[in-house]
């Protein structure tokens, strides 16, 4: 029964189940991301920050050199090691969604750079 604007039932059929794959994809990749630790550090390397790869700070280490210096270096050092893991983790997440996709353009709202 073509000829209706339908489309054939088997390519029909088939984009079920590349949704489905993806979907079940989509969760083990969140449970990978989440399971990830990645570490940005102050230029320096006198501050560690680790997030896992969903964006979540899960520690921080500081050498007690550096807090002899004081409030300023300390707040420097903070800061240049989140933008470094926060850069690191947002990287991963987009290379890993892109792979599990297989690069397509899905124009999401609020998915955009």
């Amino acid at each position: 029964m073509a000829g209706f604007g339908l489309p054939n039932f088997g390519q029909l059929t088939e984009a079920f189940k590349k949704a489905q794959e993806i979907q079940q994809n989509a969760q083990a990749l969140q449970d990978e991301l989440d399971a990830m630790e990645i570490e940005g550090k102050s230029s320096d390397g006198r501050m560690s920050i680790w997030l896992s790869g969903n964006q979540q700070p899960l520690r921080v280490r500081i050498d007690p050199s550096l807090l002899s210096e004081g409030q300023e270096p300390c707040e420097t050092a903070t800061l240049e090691a989140l933008k470094a893991a926060y850069e690191q983790s947002t990287a991963t997440m987009k290379g890993r969604m892109e792979e599990l996709t297989g690069g397509l353009n899905l124009n999401l709202p609020g998915m955009g750079d």
